[in-house]
């Protein structure tokens, strides 16, 4: 018996002394990449402490191309940076929300970006490449994203596992390794505006049924009910906004009042201020979108302006 263990030991500890500088080596170029539409940027930040900020912006593609930090930033004296997920339902939202907090100061103020698609329950985890540098031995990545069965639990905890496979991530490593790391960014402060014509996808969309339901799941809301309990705790003003939406994209979606009113049920129970612009005249301009839900840059910059003037009465800030 233990000739049989020494045999196995004798065998695996060389592929357990190389996989560990090989997991780091890979991890550490990758989180450095522009690619996965800025976020391993943005994670980037968040693990190396560069994210601390006065006000965080969180919420989904929406969030980050609606919101412009610097010109809050410049209207409001104060550092801000947007967290924005592309793709992404509120648990993940939540999810990068606790690893900011990890490595960064909280911030004094969260605007949390709503929209119909924050409950609703994902069929498969988005861009789930944006996890690979930071998913070893990291309880919370895996609590949250084991659910979406995307990743085996030995991925999670064992040395380069999780990279077998990955064509497209090693490569993109290996040509860092031999090219160098680009300089050029993706987003900026976690932004970045989409210069974008309406590009026609709600048409087609819309040819193919006449109308969408949202369904929420019961579980995300409930995790959004402790989010906001945990900001009030930690004395963090918590800010929802639903940002302007296409008129014809909001009938198109049946129930859409109902979580509006969802929404406004939390800001009174706990005392939230609610910015709902459904009903903003942006929203009623179709060449300030590239599609249903999103603005394009023209529009997030006249919607930042305008927000940030209400920023500058709700946070009492005289300038």
């Amino acid at each position: 018996m233990k000739k049989f263990l020494f045999k196995t030991l004798y065998f695996f500890l060389p592929i357990i002394i190389i996989s560990y500088p090989f997991d780091y080596i890979v991890s550490s170029y990758l989180n450095k990449s522009n690619r996965s539409l800025g976020e391993f940027e943005v994670m980037d930040d968040i693990y190396n402490s560069k994210a601390n900020c006065d006000i965080a912006i969180y919420g989904s593609s929406r969030a980050w191309v609606h919101f412009d930090p610097k010109i809050i930033s410049d209207s409001l004296n104060c550092k801000v940076y947007n967290f924005g997920n592309d793709g992404h339902a509120f648990d993940l939202l939540y999810l990068r929300h606790l690893e900011f907090l990890k490595h960064n100061n909280k911030p004094k103020t969260i605007i949390l970006s709503v929209d119909v698609l924050s409950f609703r329950n994902p069929t498969g985890l988005y861009e789930a490449g944006q996890y690979l540098p930071y998913m070893l031995w990291n309880f919370d990545i895996e609590r949250y994203t084991r659910s979406y069965n995307y990743y085996s639990r030995l991925e999670y905890f064992i040395p380069a596992v999780r990279y077998s496979g990955k064509r497209d991530e090693l490569k993109i490593v290996s040509e860092y390794i031999t090219k160098g790391v680009p300089a050029e960014k993706y987003r900026h402060n976690g932004y970045l505006g989409m210069d974008l014509e309406w590009n026609g996808d709600f048409d087609r969309v819309k040819a193919k049924m006449q109308a969408y339901r949202i369904k929420w799941d019961q579980e995300r809301i409930n995790l959004f009910d402790k989010f906001v309990n945990e900001c009030k705790e930690m004395e963090i003003n918590l800010i929802l906004v639903y940002t302007p939406e296409y008129i014809e994209g909001q009938k198109f979606v049946t129930n859409r009042k109902e979580l509006i009113k969802l929404y406004k049920k939390f800001a009174k129970k706990y005392n939230l201020k609610f910015y709902d612009y459904s009903n903003d005249e942006i929203c009623f301009d179709k060449t300030l979108f590239y599609n249903a839900i999103h603005m394009n840059k023209k529009a997030a910059e006249i919607f930042t302006s305008k927000f940030s003037h209400v920023l500058k009465t709700e946070l009492k800030i005289d300038r």
